[in-house]
């Protein structure tokens, strides 16, 4: 037989008694029952990671959702007054929609703040805009109107098992190359003591 014959014959025994492994035989040995165990370990937090991907998930959604209510609830629409013009964007298809001008604004007090702001693309001096502002009185983008919160936890979600379980299978078979190295070598002790018992025939 020759060695690539019986690199493959081992490696067909060994997933046999891989196997046989999980139930009684009476060829498991204490490395088979090891295997068996790390095995059951590995798919049991194969499993498990699918509750946790939907805890992750369910996570998520809260956040986005919270996160989206507080800057809501802090935004405060104000109305501006745009100190530059901005280019027209003409028919341009593919021009830009907005334009970062100087506006200038009043909060609750009477006081004018002058700042920065994108306003519509052909909005002249002059012209009032609305803008929103933060709890710190400066100004800030527009508050989510509706956040997609379902997809960003459907993303983060899907991403543990995703990634999870190939991560696990490459654990597993780092974890089973000592023991199918072992059961080779236990393998050859036993075949060297067992053969050297059979008569040799007559030449």
């Amino acid at each position: 037989m020759s060695s690539s014959h019986q690199h493959h014959a081992e490696l067909f025994v060994a997933m046999q008694l891989r196997l046989c492994a999980l139930g009684q035989n009476p060829l498991r040995r204490g490395v088979d029952r090891v295997e068996a165990v790390l095995l059951m370990t590995f798919v049991l937090a194969a499993l498990l990671l699918i509750p946790a991907a939907l805890a992750l998930g369910v996570v998520v959604h809260e956040h986005v959702e919270r996160s989206a209510a507080e800057v809501r609830a802090h935004a405060v629409a104000v109305r501006a007054v745009a100190l530059d013009d901005t280019p027209d964007p003409g028919l341009a298809v593919d021009g830009p929609s907005t334009a970062t001008v100087r506006v200038r604004w009043v909060d609750d007090s009477g006081t004018p703040h002058d700042g920065t702001a994108d306003v519509p693309a052909g909005t002249q001096a002059g012209t009032e805009v609305r803008l929103w502002r933060n709890g710190d009185g400066r100004l800030s983008e527009s508050p989510p109107v509706a956040p997609n919160s379902t997809a960003a936890a459907l993303a983060i979600g899907l991403s543990l098992p995703v990634f999870g379980w190939p991560a696990l299978a490459f654990v597993y078979r780092l974890a089973v190359r000592p023991l199918d190295r072992y059961r080779a070598e236990a393998w050859g002790r036993e075949w060297e003591r067992v053969a050297s018992r059979w008569p040799r025939p007559w030449r």
